[in-house]
């Protein structure tokens, strides 16, 4: 089939890890356009003669190489299993043009950063901060990942260093909510904010004032960590009416 060379790039496997029997970031050469942290690029395989693609954020930071792509195989889905089967040297195409407008550049100025994050939608916040910006911008940051067992808490050699490099400005907490799991919250994200657990490990205050706050995720995860926002009265951010929440829903 013809693939227009204007918009796909055939990108090289350099590198499949698995992080578990779901769970897989896949490294990849490949030329595409200058992108912020928290964009998103697409994969595609030809199948049965059809160019099959998907949306998946930058895990890298702009300036990084290779291409990283963190992503949750679906059995049932026609690309995942796929992706999750390819070796270094085979060929996936990659979109030229990143879309999406989950960066700092939409976030309006606060104190401190909170950035929520369920499952795989932990890559577009590992991107930012992989970044100068967030650390130039925000006094403190506060990451937390929610995930269901303690095996799908990846990227702890990046978070760490995270931890090294900026030791008082940067916290990271872990959601595990399907087992114990060391010093995890035990709870999903939107409890552990309604119940004061998450401040009170922070040693922070969630309020507006002070605040802006990304989610990222699961649908219902990100529903109802804004409804419990709103109640504090956070607003969500808009170009024209600037507020502290900013989303993205993952599928």
């Amino acid at each position: 089939m013809n693939i227009d060379p204007a918009k796909w790039y055939p990108g090289q496997v350099v590198g499949l890890h698995r992080w578990t029997n779901a769970l897989y970031s896949l490294r990849v050469q490949a030329e595409v356009e200058p992108f912020e942290a928290g964009q998103f690029g697409r994969l595609g395989l030809v199948l049965d003669g059809e160019l099959v693609t998907r949306p998946y954020s930058f895990v890298n930071a702009p300036s990084e190489r290779p291409l990283d792509f963190y992503f949750i195989v679906v059995p049932e889905g026609k690309l995942t299993p796929k992706l999750a089967a390819l070796q270094p040297g085979d060929t996936v195409w990659v979109a030229r043009k990143p879309s999406g407008f989950f960066t700092l550049s939409q976030v309006p100025v606060a104190r401190f950063l909170w950035l929520l994050a369920t499952g795989t939608a932990l890559g577009p916040f590992l991107s930012i901060l992989k970044t100068e910006l967030p650390w130039q911008r925000f006094e403190k940051i506060v990451l937390v990942h929610g995930v269901r067992a303690c095996a799908e808490l990846t990227y702890q050699e990046t978070i760490a260093r995270f931890q090294r490099v900026h030791a008082n400005q940067f916290q990271f907490f872990a959601s595990v909510t399907r087992e114990p799991c060391l010093e995890a919250l035990p709870i999903r994200i939107p409890r552990a904010i309604e119940s004061g657990l998450l401040e009170e490990r922070a040693d922070l205050p969630l309020d507006p004032k002070d605040s802006q706050v990304m989610i990222c995720g699961n649908p219902e995860m990100v529903k109802a960590t804004v409804a419990l926002l709103q109640n504090r009265g956070f607003r969500e951010n808009a170009r024209k009416s600037p507020g502290q929440i900013t989303t993205e829903r993952y599928w």
